[in-house]
């Protein structure tokens, strides 16, 4: 694990910081500030203007309170964090965290349903500071090894590439809902897995074991692939599935927690592919939808098969991903426009989104509210930019110099790079302010200085 060059915009207390970019050198390694007529520095702003021949970017170390990446062999389009019984609201160093991935290999006999864990994270902080000092010793040394991250991985074989995974649990079951491109949706337990990565003994044994990747349950009835899978915070086991053909199917688990009972007629209000799906937070029978038709829906289950509430024009284009916030009436969407939009549930008939951002320069991939706050989300982009916003934002002076941030909206907080083609993120909900984020070039595990 260890971080690459990249540049970061970042707000806290009113206050800017940027990265410059920089003029490299034969090594690409030294940076020089872009300097105007005046001699004050450009501040860079991703997608605002491009960088110049012989000029690279670098990481701020001093904008982040922690940061790592890692790489999995094959790309990892998406994945989920299991909860663990390390407990809520941790912040102390060093930190630990377990992830469910499923890759999207060349071949489909190369794919793999992954858990990962990764411990002993720690801060950016000790790095800072070494970086500002000369002074090397033998135990300086000995400390940086004691703290470098590690990670296990428990890796099954699955037959195709993972579209889509999702995780819960019900009762002593940690279970993995999968979308897999041969157009079925399987379910797996993940308890073999996850006591694998915590001893060596278990992993032995789970390696001589598990040869390959065997569903407690699937499911064909879609009769093609799709991306859209979300388990019900409210109902064990409950679990929604959509496809590329406009179906959507509601699961219900049966007694012994091995199989479940699907209505074969689909909820079908959507005329082109179900992208993404969410369940509502507070209410057990609803959940909302988006979808390549341009609308974003609500429905009930228990008044099939059409939606009950809708915005049929959310966006100008496809409506990729969506989440609902926890704790405030609140939708948030993404599209192929680039734009990021704020539902007010409430108002939600109108078809007027009550915010509106337009930062990202390419589709959105991935949206999610923090756990915690709720007034901050997070988003990714086509355009491998990570941005972090704060609706309880509403001024924000960012002084007379930085002409290029003049433009930016308060809310933004944050833009986070150095990944390449960004398929999704998640905030770790035991884990105050932690982002995660998979692309085709691994993972990043971060925290900003501004959440």
């Amino acid at each position: 694990m260890a971080a690459p060059g990249e540049n970061t915009l970042h707000r806290e207390d009113e206050e800017v910081e940027e990265m410059e970019a920089g003029d490299s050198d034969e090594d690409g390694m030294e940076e020089e500030g872009q300097e105007k007529e005046d001699g004050e520095s450009n501040v860079y702003v991703p997608g605002v203007q491009p960088l110049q021949p012989g000029e690279e970017l670098e990481m701020d170390r001093s904008a982040y309170r922690m940061y790592h990446e890692c790489q999995t062999g094959a790309p990892c389009l998406s994945f989920d964090v299991v909860r663990d019984a390390e407990g809520d609201g941790r912040e102390n160093f060093p930190l630990s965290m377990l992830l469910c991935a499923g890759t999207q290999a060349d071949t489909a006999l190369s794919n793999r349903l992954i858990i990962m864990r990764m411990h002993n994270l720690h801060g950016t902080e000790k790095e800072t500071e070494e970086e500002e000092s000369s002074d090397e010793s033998d135990d300086d040394d000995n400390d940086d090894e004691d703290k470098k991250p590690q990670m296990e991985l428990a890796m099954m074989p699955h037959y195709g590439g993972i579209n889509r995974v999702r995780v819960t649990q019900n009762g002593e079951q940690s279970l993995a809902a999968v979308w897999c491109e041969k157009g079925q949706v399987e379910i797996f337990d993940l308890r073999p897995q996850l006591e694998a990565v915590q001893s060596s003994a278990a992993m032995a044994a789970f390696i001589k074991l598990h040869k390959e990747a065997t569903p407690l349950f699937s499911f064909s009835g879609h009769m093609t692939e799709g991306f859209a899978i979300d388990w019900s915070p409210k109902v064990p086991g409950r679990l929604v599935s959509g496809d590329c053909k406009k179906n959507i199917h509601v699961w219900e688990p049966r007694e012994g927690g091995t199989s479940w009972q699907i209505d074969q007629r689909p909820f079908s209000s959507h005329t082109k592919s179900v992208e993404d799906l969410q369940w509502s937070p507070t209410e057990a029978t609803v959940f909302a939808s988006c979808s390549v038709d341009q609308s974003v829906r609500i429905w009930d289950i228990r008044a099939p098969p059409k939606s009950m509430l809708s915005a049929n024009e959310a966006h100008s284009s496809d409506v990729n991903v969506i989440s609902w916030n926890r704790t405030e009436p609140f939708l948030l969407s993404g599209g192929d426009d680039g734009l990021l939009k704020v539902w007010d549930l409430r108002q939600f008939q109108s078809g007027h989104p009550v915010a509106s951002f337009k930062q990202h320069s390419a589709p959105i991939t991935s949206v999610e509210w923090n756990p915690i706050d709720s007034s901050v989300f997070a988003a990714s982009g086509a355009d491998d930019v990570i941005s972090q916003w704060d609706l309880s934002v509403e001024s924000c002076d960012v002084g007379e110099q930085a002409d290029g941030l003049k433009k930016l909206p308060p809310q933004l907080l944050f833009l986070h790079q150095g990944q390449t083609e960004v398929k999704e993120l998640h905030w770790h909900p035991q884990i105050n302010g932690t982002l995660i984020s998979t692309a085709l070039s691994g993972f990043n595990v971060f925290r900003t200085i501004s959440v």
